[in-house]
């Protein structure tokens, strides 16, 4: 009994060592003022969430625990170009999507990292045990921008054994 919780504990361990991330592109034909979304897929270093043999299933209670977004390319493209910012997570297709992070606050000089809110209330076991996780991002520019700004989010996730 002491092995198969110690297995547990490090299998959560591990799993949550790894963050989902994702690289997200506003295009530079984004109108400021107006809502618009950017879809990516999410990898993680440790993609084996699902319970096909390995420890996945002496986890459980997934959540984020921490969320920060950065400029990737141009590294110094100022997120405070953004007036607020949300992203939910589903399966590939979409469907059972939740809000796992958002900024509602963002100031102009910002600049290129922000930590994001976190919106820990929804477990999300059944999303990334899918073989491909969707990231949706929803925002509104506050200028235009003259070349396309692709941004890093980066989700930190905790488990607790099972």
């Amino acid at each position: 009994m002491v092995s198969f919780s110690g297995c547990g504990m490090f299998e959560s361990i591990v799993k949550s060592t790894f963050p989902y991330t994702t690289t997200l592109t506003i295009p530079a034909s984004s109108k400021p003022g107006v809502e618009c979304t950017a879809i990516s897929m999410a990898t993680s270093y440790d993609q084996d969430f699902t319970k096909d043999g390995n420890n996945a299933n002496h986890i459980e209670d997934v959540r984020v625990v921490s969320a920060k977004l950065r400029s990737a390319d141009p590294t110094d493209f100022n997120i405070g170009n953004l007036v607020w910012v949300r992203f939910y997570m589903s399966t590939h297709d979409g469907k059972d999507e939740v809000l796992v992070a958002s900024r509602t606050d963002i100031t102009q000089g910002v600049g290129n990292v922000m930590v994001l809110d976190i919106d820990n209330s929804n477990f999300l076991d059944h999303l990334i045990r899918q073989p491909d996780v969707r990231i949706r991002m929803v925002y509104k520019l506050r200028n235009g921008i003259t070349s396309d700004a692709n941004l890093r989010l980066v989700l930190g996730l905790g488990s607790y054994p099972q």
